[in-house]
């Protein structure tokens, strides 16, 4: 999930590339637009990494409704990134 709006990035950096090559857009606008879309993509990189290792639920487990605990004790990786991860 933290990956597409990275790729929607680079999907929109590559419909304003063609149409720069097309010469739909002038030579000073697009360069505006790729430095803009340059500094988006570092932002949303630099917040999918420090979002990469945080766990979903950090509360402590005692504070998890009864249920979820015993889900939690059963499948002890049930509400980690690197189980929700595998769905990706």
């Amino acid at each position: 999930m933290r990956y597409i709006s990275y790729g929607s990035v680079c999907e929109l950096e590559t419909q304003i590339l063609l149409a720069g090559d097309l010469g739909l857009i002038e030579k000073g606008v697009l360069g505006r637009l790729k430095k803009d879309i340059a500094e988006i993509g570092r932002m949303l990189k630099a917040l999918i990494k420090s979002l990469e290792y945080k766990p979903l639920n950090p509360r402590p487990l005692e504070s998890l409704d009864p249920l979820l605990q015993l889900m939690w004790r059963k499948i002890p990786n049930f509400y980690t990134a690197e189980c929700i991860g595998a769905f990706k």
